[in-house]
């Protein structure tokens, strides 16, 4: 299939960050697949952003899948051009009363999904001579806090694994970066969750695709690896 439009792949979409960057690259004349774990959202939202958008259900944590799912997608929509790694397991709890499993599934979601799609993704861009790879990091990943040992340490190996493959593939034309993300983004469960909250206090989902648009527009001579988004109002 000819590749007349650029292809972008988000994976980890839900109401939050990764609706607000299909929609932002699909507005930027993209052809956007949207993956997610389960179809609900992910359909309703390809159906809502219309003929661009491709819903594809996929277990970001199983390699397998990811490599039969990003095989599919190019073959119906061609070479991926920009790859938004959105997919994130947020597990809380103290290591000692925390399920393995799910600490295990906190690193395959956060750190073994991210290499399989990058793998995936990564021949046909260094073909290209060009591409990028954005990954929503947390500043949890510079810190461990108490009962974020899943979470936390997750992040952070995800955050040393973006900057090794930055450092691999910017050469190579590919742009990888992350951005960091510092304080509570704006959505339903949150705002039920912090009812007192002003607005300002939250992340703009939206605010936070258009810095992601603007890392993959960016300059050869002068490529961002890493961007931390806050509230403007937060005291850090």
């Amino acid at each position: 299939m000819a590749n007349l439009q650029p292809v972008c792949v988000v994976n980890g979409v839900g109401p939050g960050n990764g609706a607000a960057f299909a929609r932002r690259f699909a507005a930027a004349g993209y052809r956007v697949a949207l993956i997610a774990r389960s179809a609900g959202f992910c359909d309703s939202l390809a159906a809502e952003i219309g003929d661009a958008a491709h819903a594809y259900q996929c277990d970001i944590g199983d390699p397998d899948a990811v490599s039969d799912t990003f095989g599919r997608i190019r073959e119906a929509l061609g070479p991926v051009d920009v790859l938004l790694h959105n997919a994130g397991a947020g597990i809380w709890g103290d290591f000692e009363s925390l399920e393995l499993s799910a600490f295990e599934q906190s690193w395959r979601v956060n750190t073994l999904g991210l290499v399989a799609a990058a793998r995936a993704v990564a021949p046909d861009m260094r073909r290209a001579g060009h591409g990028s790879i954005v990954v929503t990091g947390a500043t949890a990943s510079r810190r461990g806090a108490a009962k974020t040992a899943a979470f936390a340490s997750a992040k952070g190996a995800q955050r040393n694994l973006t900057e090794s493959l930055a450092k691999q593939l910017w050469p190579d034309g590919i742009h990888v970066s992350t951005i960091m993300i510092d304080g509570v983004v704006d959505l339903p469960r949150t705002r039920e969750r912090l009812p007192d909250k002003p607005d300002t206090f939250f992340l703009d989902p939206n605010a936070i695709a258009e810095t992601a648009y603007w890392l993959t527009q960016q300059p050869r001579s002068a490529w961002s690896f890493e961007v931390e988004a806050r509230p403007f109002a937060e005291n850090w």
